[in-house]
């Protein structure tokens, strides 16, 4: 039946995969298959996923750079639809591009053509969508600042819809399509500041120098686990809880940066979640403040 299923969905996306391992497209290097795995370039691409999805009453995950993503070691039984819109143009001070554009890639292109407010972006292995759905900000910018409109597409109507800012409900590390889970950022308008490209360069390499000293680069991880509280930041309460270094099989609190948790070497995720689940629980007993995972839990 299975097979049958598959063959059915190959005629109409001839690029179809199947038993796709997820560890592969995450930056944690952590997860199990996809039953199928499909890649879309266009947002024709995504409606023609999306209804053979309904048809086949699939549950569907979509992906974009993998940051911030946890997959379960039993993978995601249903269809992942992997986002590689990556189209980018510039007109003026804006920049028009599809949800999959690669952050590093936006930031030096910026650059090179004297556009600002992304240098910040530099180093994060996300994806420009990924930005824009959880509000992704650093060294005192929001995404949500350079957000003219969006379009995404409703996966319940499978109709394109265009957001202005104001739509967008940006608040801490948070938007609508976060909330709404129907909603597929397929492109955005970004407004930037024309500035020098050898001052937007050299902010650029500032950015990256204190990531390289501050945050552990050496090791896979998904970013910052946690939201950091308003009151304090979520290492600085991880750290006084007295859990740096606190390891779980192959995976581990960062010494370098709390609110990091690494995978040494073939970290399992129930390993990662444990950790996150003893943070939660621990600082809960210790400062009475209730963390708020950032990273999305997949498969579990």
């Amino acid at each position: 039946m299975e097979n049958n299923v598959f063959e059915k969905l190959k005629k109409q996306l001839p690029e179809i995969q199947k038993g796709v391992l997820l560890k592969n497209y995450t930056t944690y290097r952590i997860g199990g298959p996809a039953k199928y795995f499909f890649a879309v370039k266009n947002k024709e691409d995504l409606i023609s996923a999306m209804k053979l999805a309904k048809k086949f009453k699939l549950p569907v995950f979509i992906l974009g750079g993998g940051s911030n993503l946890l997959v379960s070691d039993k993978g995601f039984s249903g269809l992942v639809v992997k986002i590689n819109i990556s189209d980018l143009n510039l007109k003026g001070n804006k920049a028009f591009a599809g949800a999959g554009v690669n952050l590093t890639k936006l930031a030096y292109t910026l650059a090179e053509n004297g556009l600002s407010g992304f240098e910040w972006s530099a180093g994060i292995p996300g994806t420009i969508g990924g930005a824009i759905h959880g509000n992704a900000h650093a060294f005192g910018t929001k995404t949500s600042d350079l957000v003219e409109s969006i379009e995404a597409v409703d996966l319940k109507t499978l109709k394109l819809k265009k957001f202005t800012n104001a739509q967008c409900q940006f608040s801490l590390k948070n938007s609508i399509f976060k909330k709404n889970k129907n909603l597929v950022i397929v492109s955005a308008v970004l407004k930037l500041k024309k500035e020098p490209a050898e001052q937007v360069k050299k902010n650029i390499k500032e950015f990256l120098e204190h990531r390289r000293e501050k945050h552990p680069m050496n090791f896979p991880s998904a970013g910052s686990t946690f939201v950091n509280p308003s009151s304090v930041p979520a290492w600085y309460l991880i750290k006084k809880a007295g859990l740096s270094g606190k390891r779980i099989g192959n995976a581990q609190i960062s010494e370098k940066h709390c609110n990091f948790i690494v995978n040494l070497q073939n970290a399992k995720a129930k390993d990662v979640l444990a950790l996150i689940n003893l943070a939660k629980k621990k600082v809960k007993k210790d400062f009475g403040i209730l963390l708020e995972p950032e990273i999305q839990l997949v498969g579990f």
